[in-house]
């Protein structure tokens, strides 16, 4: 047992012996390690140094170097401006120089104009002492002597000159007007008081006659024109004063036509939407003439008003074409006669704004358009240029004269005007403003020419009997106001309508 002890003993000596010997050698290792890194990175930290050494060397010498270059350049720069302020005083002493001698010279001749005004009044005066008479009388006596002994040829003269001047500007005003009516060769055409309709076949009369007449009947009604259909083959004539109902009934037709239900209902519902597609034809209408004629920066209202005038005849023309003729017109003689082309050309085409709503505001339509313009800001210029243009104001711009020729010879145009077409749609127009003076009158549609006139009312207004009583008010009313041949049918229409809906 105990050799057995004293060998572990042994052994276990030896392993810590052992132990100490290899981690001593471990740490003379490490040591050699870290003197060999600690060596190499002073070896590095030497070369970066030296490196950053020379590059600060070169740095510093560029440096220098670029110093010493614009140094150079300043010099030179200085040099330049040296030699430029020197040419500069060179010039500045050779300017007083002669401003010196003008000076001098100007005095001179001062001095001699003096010189020459004393004498001429000296002379002046011997002259007037010489002959016992003052500049001013021989002036006087030299003029009379002048006129009495070439009277007759002076006369002569004049009458001469005023008739060369009288010629040359009626030649100059015939050139300008010619001149404007060959740049805008616009097509003129009267307006008619009727519409066609072409039909696919002949049988489409019957469906639009409909059952003991009542689809021709509802149309009629509704749109307030007259709908004839006779042996003309496949058309149909819509008649009526009014160019939007005559439109609205057309559109109705043909949209009736293409969807192929015709009957009342369907009827009062196309009716209606075409209506509402008038309203943005007119908007349409408006934005066109004014791209037209080239003018931006008008009121939306404004531009729909002025598109309310392409369904306006005046004289059967077309007041919407009548107003771009006359604004192109204008603007092209403002341009001939160095007048302000802006100011004629929206003038010329704002002068009948008024006949847009002449029909339901009491004025004539100058007065009416004044108060248009006035209330959408257009400038008083063009208020004063359209004013004039039947002589109800004053001529206050020349711009105002050239809107009145422009009318006139839009108006003067062969063919563009019909005073009798007008004088009908005048009558049928207060056909029907008699009939709407009564309060239980909804609308009214003069017909057949003016023979008739389709009054509806309001039937909560008034009961049958009371539309008895209507239609002879009316018609009294009529004979009382109106001058007419024959006779006119008065048509009151009382229609009461009971709409229920199953749920």
């Amino acid at each position: 047992m105990i050799p057995v002890l004293i060998a572990f003993s042994a052994g276990a000596v030896a392993g810590y012996f052992g132990r100490q010997f290899l981690a001593q050698k471990q740490v003379e290792s490490a040591e050699a390690k870290v003197k060999k890194i600690f060596t190499d990175a002073k070896d590095e930290a030497a070369e970066i140094l030296l490196k950053a050494k020379n590059s600060a060397v070169k740095t510093l010498e560029d440096a220098k170097q670029e110093e010493a270059e614009k140094s150079r350049q300043i010099i030179r720069s200085e040099q330049r401006l040296d030699k430029k302020e020197e040419a500069l005083d060179r010039k500045t002493d050779e300017i007083e120089k002669q401003k010196t001698v003008l000076q001098n010279k100007g005095s001179q001749i001062m001095k001699i104009k003096e010189d020459v005004d004393r004498i001429k009044e000296e002379q002046i005066k011997k002259l007037e002492k010489i002959a016992d008479i003052n500049k001013e009388e021989a002036k006087e006596i030299i003029i009379n002597k002048a006129e009495k002994d070439n009277k007759e040829e002076l006369i002569k003269k004049i009458e001469q000159l005023k008739e060369e001047g009288a010629d040359e500007l009626k030649k100059k005003a015939n050139e300008i007007i010619v001149q404007s009516i060959q740049k805008y060769s616009g097509s003129h055409t009267s307006e008619i008081t009727t519409s066609t309709v072409s039909l696919s076949s002949d049988e489409m009369k019957g469906r639009i006659i409909g059952r003991e007449g009542r689809n021709i009947k509802s149309l009629e009604n509704l749109t307030g024109v007259e709908i004839i259909i006779d042996d003309t083959p496949q058309t149909i004539t819509i008649s009526g004063f009014d160019p939007i109902r005559r439109q609205v009934a057309k559109l109705s037709l043909e949209k009736l036509m293409a969807d192929g239900r015709i009957h009342p209902a369907r009827i009062e519902e196309v009716v209606e939407e075409i209506k509402k597609n008038i309203v943005e034809k007119i908007r349409e209408s408006g934005q066109l003439a004014i791209s037209n004629v080239g003018i931006v920066g008008f009121s939306p209202k404004l531009v729909h008003l002025l598109g309310r005038l392409r369904f306006r005849t005046s004289y059967g023309q077309n007041v919407l074409i009548h107003s771009l003729e006359v604004a192109h017109l204008s603007a092209s003689i403002a341009s001939e006669v160095g007048a302000d082309v802006t100011v004629a050309k929206k003038a010329g085409l704002l002068h009948d704004i008024g006949k847009a709503v002449d029909h339901e505001i009491q004025g004539t339509h100058i007065e009416i358009g004044k108060n248009i313009l006035k209330k959408f800001n257009i400038s008083e210029d063009i208020i004063k240029a359209m004013q004039s243009h039947h002589e109800d104001y004053p001529y206050e711009s020349t711009e105002a004269i050239i809107i009145r020729v422009a009318d006139a010879i839009s108006a003067s145009r062969p063919g563009a005007r019909k005073d009798t077409l007008e004088n009908y749609l005048k009558r049928l127009k207060e056909l029907e403003d008699i009939a709407n003076e009564f309060e239980e009158v909804e609308k009214s549609y003069a017909i057949q020419a003016g023979r008739e006139i389709r009054v509806l009312v309001t039937p909560d207004k008034v009961d049958d009997l009371g539309s008895l009583k209507l239609s002879r008010k009316i018609a009294d009313k009529i004979e009382e106001n109106l001058n007419y041949p024959g006779e006119i049918k008065v048509h009151v229409i009382r229609e009461t309508r009971a709409v229920e809906y199953a749920r």
